[in-house]
């Protein structure tokens, strides 16, 4: 019994390691508890522990197999995989059925940008929406990203996806586009800022312009390129290691941290700091070190001593202009460009999959040159961003919490300062 009260499922890839995932959803879960208190929150996820320590809200694992796929092998895995795939129809649904809101927080859940399988996220995302659609529970994808896939099963669940959410928003206009509808200009939604724009930091210190933040990650190319993925991983890993050889040979201190907690950024890590003991065996330990993170906060705490930061992971990159750092993308999908681009720091660019060190040295170079310059211009481009959210907050309310907003118990939300252009309208 709920009294009356609003449900609302929070759906996703949450709770499974990846910081930036997480990051959208404290960002979603601040808004609910600020402009929406009496709501009932619970999620559907799968990390079903970790958010339910972490954040205290009820939780079920979005995969039935997930608790069975440690203890079994072989045919008994196979058959218990597919026996998982049909319950999960039916889990989500029933989950869906009991909420009058749904909401999917930011993340790249309509991407490929890294491997995946159609019949994972893609199909679940869509039992969501459809299930929505069948029960009348609104759906609202927020500020999600999106890009145009090969794999046509997966591009198609995509659209439908997209389609049948009450709700939709991209976090860039690259994402709507991939959306757009073969056929008529039809769009499927307004663009606004990652979630993570949302989440306020501190903005007290420049930090040391010798000492230097590395984000790194497991990179092994996209869900395109799975056939030449050990030649793609072997060949970032050792450009970094190249350009970080540079950095201490130069005189700077670096910090090395990950975006994902599930181990395998940290493997990338150990590798990067046995090679470099091994090529440089005075090495004093403080002057390469890895920071042990785990939460979006954590990354902002390593982050705010640093002058610059170079940085692989979407949201590394999103942490480091929130703190208006100097900031080189090593990216690995046009979102990476997107949002540097909208901070001004479109220069400033690569892909992790070409890398070229060289350039990465120039690149870094030139902005700590321009340091000072440019950290005043990201201050200005976050406080736009940051009202931009407002803007989207409130219209989530007045589509998903109608009752809340006629009763008058929504705060005010500011809207955007003058002068300043939402990207939904660019």
């Amino acid at each position: 019994m709920t009294g009356g009260r609003t449900r609302v499922g929070l759906f996703g890839l949450l709770g499974s390691g990846n910081i930036g995932n997480d990051a959208s959803m404290e960002s979603m879960l601040h808004y609910l508890r600020t402009d929406h208190p009496d709501a009932i929150v619970d999620a559907m996820c799968t990390g079903p522990e970790r958010v339910e320590a972490r954040y205290r809200i009820q939780t079920v694992a979005l995969s039935w197999y997930k608790r069975h796929e440690q203890r079994v092998s072989g045919l008994k895995a196979i058959v218990l995989k597919a026996v998982g795939k049909g319950l999960d129809t039916f889990r989500i649904a029933s989950w869906v059925r009991r909420h009058d809101v749904v909401i999917v927080p930011g993340m790249g859940v309509l991407e490929s940008t890294l491997p995946l399988r159609a019949l994972g996220t893609p199909l679940a995302l869509f039992l969501v929406c459809a299930s929505g659609r069948l029960f009348r529970t609104k759906v609202a994808l927020v500020s999600v990203g999106a890009n145009v896939t090969k794999h046509h099963l997966t591009l198609w669940l995509y659209r439908a996806t997209a389609r049948l959410a009450s709700y939709c928003s991209y976090r860039d206009v690259i994402s709507r586009e991939a959306m757009r509808p073969p056929r008529g200009d039809k769009m499927l939604g307004e663009v606004y800022p990652d979630l993570a724009f949302a989440i306020p930091v501190p903005l007290d210190s420049p930090g040391d312009p010798d000492l230097v933040g590395v984000g790194v990650m497991e990179f092994y190319g996209s869900n395109d390129e799975r056939q030449q993925a050990s030649e793609i991983y072997e060949s970032y890993v050792q450009k970094l290691k190249t350009f970080i050889l540079w950095l201490v040979d130069s005189g700077r201190t670096v910090r090395l941290f990950v975006g994902d907690t599930n181990g395998c950024d940290d493997a990338v890590i150990g590798r990067i700091l046995a090679d470099l003991r091994a090529d440089r065996p005075g090495l004093p330990s403080a002057q390469v070190s890895a920071a042990e993170v785990s939460t979006f906060d954590d990354l902002v705490a390593v982050m705010r001593p640093a002058g610059t930061v170079i940085a692989t992971r979407y949201h590394n990159v999103i942490c480091a202009v929130r703190l208006c750092k100097p900031t080189i993308s090593i990216g690995y999908a046009a979102k990476h460009d997107a949002v540097m681009a909208d901070m001004g720091l479109g220069d400033y660019c690569q892909r992790a999959g070409t890398l070229d060190v060289d350039r990465l040295i120039a690149q870094f170079t030139e902005l700590q040159v321009r340091a000072p310059e440019l950290r005043p211009q990201v201050a200005e481009q976050n406080a736009a961003l940051a009202r931009q959210l407002s803007v989207q907050f409130e219209a989530l309310s007045l589509l998903l919490f109608p009752a809340t907003v006629q009763s008058g118990r929504l705060p005010d939300i500011r809207r955007p300062a003058s002068g300043v252009t939402s990207r939904a309208s660019r």
